[in-house]
């Protein structure tokens, strides 16, 4: 098994993985980039409308919610995510992961990821670093784990 931990930095609609090992830098291994993150739902054409539900109880009509296509979108997208880190997980590629998403995006991060990949976990924290550059992205994650002891 690598001795690499690898970072996902991820929003809904780009990420960046890298690698470190021990104590050296952060070493790129791709990007992942998905515009249908940010379009606006009805720019990707939404499901059927909320479907009146007709009701004898208090205020008459009620809705029913719906899952537009942007949520299914990001869901792709976390899945897509998931299905890279479980490869490299059953390849025995890191020996450790960590995942950097802000929320909500990062519940469907998490909820993607598959059984090796779970086991190989550091962390999943509640920041979104897709903007950071990698000079300071190092000093970002240092910061982050720091905080969190």
């Amino acid at each position: 098994m690598g001795k690499d931990e690898w970072s996902l930095v991820a929003n809904a609609s780009q990420a960046r993985l890298f690698r470190k090992q021990a104590d050296g830098p952060l070493v790129a291994l791709g990007s992942f980039h998905h515009p249908g993150g940010r379009e606006r739902s009805s720019t990707l054409g939404d499901d059927k409308a909320g479907r009146e539900l007709s009701g004898r109880g208090f205020g008459g009509a009620a809705f029913e919610p719906r899952v537009d296509a942007q949520h299914k979108e990001h869901l792709r997208f976390a899945r897509e995510l998931a299905d890279v880190l479980e490869g490299a997980a059953r390849e025995g590629s890191y020996a450790s992961v960590r995942v950097f998403a802000a929320s909500p995006f990062l519940a469907h991060l998490k909820q993607a990821l598959g059984p090796a990949t779970q086991r190989l976990l550091a962390g999943a924290h509640d920041i979104d670093l897709t903007h950071v550059g990698l000079a300071e992205l190092q000093g970002r994650i240092r910061h982050e784990l720091a905080e969190m002891h």
